[in-house]
């Protein structure tokens, strides 16, 4: 069978104390952060070694990085490069959402590199961030002029995968719509000045895939917007529930699966590395099916 294009997204939220056997490389040395960064490392070069060919990204849960302090920053910055090294984008996990000079100096960090008078210090270099716009446009501005200046994308968080997010991204406004509802009419707006040559911007949403009710109405929104669709598998988002998404085209909808896809093993038996490789080629193959009905019928 010919390789299907993947619209997967590989989740890397490392938890040192469920990692893959052996993915600690002997000798034991170093301090605990060290030696925890050093397993991070290791398990994190297999998974994406193990699933990367069905999958078009990786995203790098930061803080599972950053516990681990400049050991695991050290790791981060390492995974970074492997996953692009493998042809794979990569997407920075951090939800960062602060005023300008604050938000301007993670964008620094996460994208593009700060410009010092000691030298020129290189950012991580990621094809997309998470951004939280609790803060407002002035929040986001300053990632997307990084982003733009790198080639680089934002994903602001709109409709967000947990129970909770119905506490406030679902509270009514004046006039009726849901919170969520206007921050995705500002993510369209900030995006109009991004839309490429596939009709898709660089201004994406982070829409959970564990209320699929919404995606219609997001849609609506936000035509031109390339989803983030967290919360596949273990959470209990399911791809055939995510139509709405991949209305644009294949590149409209990214789903985002990371437990279920690094612990197949637990459900499918077998090694870690074959089980999920398996998991992420089911379901490159389930967003495929998808957008290709969702293709047809439009």
């Amino acid at each position: 069978m010919a390789a299907r294009e993947s619209q997967i997204v590989l989740g890397l939220d490392p938890d040192p104390g469920a990692l893959w056997p052996d993915a600690e490389p002997t000798p034991r040395r170093g301090s605990p952060a060290e030696r925890a960064a050093r397993a991070v490392l290791g398990h994190c070069r297999t998974l994406i070694d193990a699933a990367g060919e069905a999958c078009v990204a990786v995203k790098l849960q930061l803080a599972c990085f950053e516990r681990l302090g400049a050991a695991g920053r050290a790791a981060l910055e390492d995974v970074a490069a492997h996953a692009k090294a493998r042809d794979l984008l990569v997407i920075a996990d951090g939800k960062r959402g602060d005023i300008p000079v604050s938000a301007s100096a993670y964008a620094q960090a996460l994208i593009g590199g700060a410009t010092t008078p000691f030298g020129r210090v290189e950012g991580l270099g990621a094809d997309l961030v998470t951004v939280n716009p609790l803060l407002g446009r002035e929040a986001i501005d300053p990632f997307l002029t990084a982003a733009r200046a790198s080639g680089a994308g934002v994903l602001v968080l709109v409709r967000s995968s947990n129970p909770g997010a119905a506490d406030v991204e679902d509270l009514l406004l004046e006039g009726g719509d849901a919170l969520w509802e206007r921050v995705a009419a500002i993510v369209d707006e900030l995006g109009r000045a991004g839309v490429g040559a596939q009709g898709i911007s660089d201004v994406g949403a982070v829409m959970g895939a564990t209320a699929p009710a919404h995606l219609e109405r997001a849609r609506e929104l936000m035509p031109r917007t390339p989803f983030l669709l967290p919360g596949v598998g273990a959470q209990g988002g399911r791809v055939e529930e995510l139509a709405a998404a991949f209305a644009p085209g294949r590149a409209g909808g990214l789903v985002s699966a990371s437990r279920s896809i690094a612990a197949a093993h637990e459900t499918l038996g077998g090694g870690p590395a074959a089980a999920a490789r398996a998991e992420a080629e089911r379901l490159r193959e389930a967003a495929w099916a998808l957008s290709e009905q969702v293709g047809a019928a439009s």
